[in-house]
């Protein structure tokens, strides 16, 4: 299976435990999505902590989907990965990170992904899906520099082809 990787960081004037405070409560995901994705967090009272499940609706292309992503590290205010649980990709592997350097924190993010139908969603990826991950990244941020009150550096999203990705690599990555 071919896994992509996407990247992008950006530096924010807020300190680091500031930061990961907006990071850490699902009902933020709203406020950095775009629209056209009507997202909805369909839990109400959520924790952030290791083992966290957290529910959610989108709409793609039109179509109603449920998505659920299961908190697999949770090392505030550094890190932490949310993996899907149940959902579009085969595989979605999200990392965030976060450095204080100066007063301000540079936040990472780094999804490694696998689509689901072999040579059709490779297929898929270099005509939509892609573009599509990069501009709600690029929204991403902007949003999330309204709310942190700007960003001095922002590093557009890029997308990479990763390695082919065995059976027994993505039961490794969902092992966690």
């Amino acid at each position: 299976m071919q896994s992509y990787v996407l990247r992008c960081e950006m530096r924010v004037p807020t300190g680091l435990e500031e930061t990961f405070r907006i990071f850490e409560d699902p009902h933020n995901l709203a406020r950095i999505t775009p629209p056209w994705l009507n997202f909805r967090v369909l839990d109400s009272a959520l924790t952030m902590r290791r083992g966290l499940e957290i529910n959610y609706r989108i709409k793609w292309l039109g179509l109603p989907m449920r998505w659920r992503t299961l908190i697999t590290a949770y090392d505030p205010p550094y890190r932490f990965i949310d993996m899907q649980d149940r959902g579009p990709y085969t595989l979605w592997h999200h990392e965030h990170t976060f450095r204080a350097v100066e007063g301000r924190t540079f936040v990472g993010d780094r999804v490694t992904y696998v689509l689901p139908l072999g040579p059709l969603g490779q297929i898929a990826h270099a005509v939509m899906v892609k573009r599509q991950l990069i501009g709600i990244f690029e929204f991403r941020q902007k949003a999330l520099a309204e709310i942190l009150g700007g960003a001095h550096q922002i590093s557009r999203p890029m997308v990479t082809a990763g390695s082919s990705i065995s059976e027994q690599q993505l039961a490794n990555y969902r092992a966690g």
